[in-house]
């Protein structure tokens, strides 16, 4: 299985990088969604460092959603999706090696940069543990969701925004889950381990029923 899998990772983590919404930009967008909401809500400090847990989680979500539209989409224009189906290689897992290769190239730079960006919400350095641990638990479900989302709009040429609308409301527990174990953390060390627990427990589902389910859809759209 090695024999064909890292190849294809490798493959995977360039296109990702390459193709728009990679790792730069997705910093960049991270870094414009958590440096503009100080603005609005005020010079507050106390009240940043409540919501901001929840102002990194969104950031993130938002990020994560900007290349996900073209998961799928490069491998069906350069006819590379038609290949990879009539291989007779587990379409589940190349669909999980392709998650994992865009979360590298993107999802990993935002939890890399999230301790730095939590300076601007004024959280404490235990706060900041916390919420770049939940990210780096999270995100990858954030990714597996979204190529449900991905798989599902892979024959739209423009399927961005109706990939945001499917994919927001899926991601809303990981979301919760995420925010609520960092808030723990942050007032009370106690109860962290239930929501943080629970976090890990949608990634593992996703990363089960994520592969599935994308694999189920790009064989119905190929038909």
């Amino acid at each position: 299985m090695t024999g064909w899998a890292i190849p294809l990772f490798q493959r995977e983590l360039r296109l990702a990088v390459r193709v728009g919404g990679g790792a730069f930009v997705g910093v960049l967008f991270f870094l414009a969604v958590v440096s503009v909401i100080p603005f609005g809500v005020g010079p507050d400090l106390h009240l940043l460092a409540r919501i901001g847990p929840a102002i990194l989680w969104i950031g993130a979500l938002l990020a994560t959603l900007l290349g996900l539209d073209r998961l799928f989409q490069a491998d069906r224009d350069d006819g590379s999706l038609d290949l990879i189906l009539m291989a007779g290689r587990p379409l589940e897992l190349v669909v999980l090696i392709k998650c994992f290769a865009h979360w590298v190239a993107t999802g990993l730079p935002l939890v890399a940069s999230a301790p730095v960006l939590a300076i601007f919400l004024n959280l404490e350095p235990n706060a900041m543990g916390a919420v770049t641990l939940t990210l780096l638990v999270g995100t990858p479900a954030l990714t597996l969701i979204g190529a449900i989302g991905a798989s599902l709009t892979v024959t739209l040429r423009r399927g961005g925004l109706l990939l945001a609308v499917l994919v927001i409301p899926l991601a809303i527990p990981v979301l919760i889950f995420g925010v609520s174990a960092a808030d723990a953390a942050i007032h009370d060390p106690v109860p962290f381990l239930t929501p943080f627990l629970i976090l890990c427990a949608l990634t593992l589902i996703t990363g089960v029923i994520g592969p599935i389910a994308s694999a189920a859809a790009l064989r119905f759209s190929s038909n």
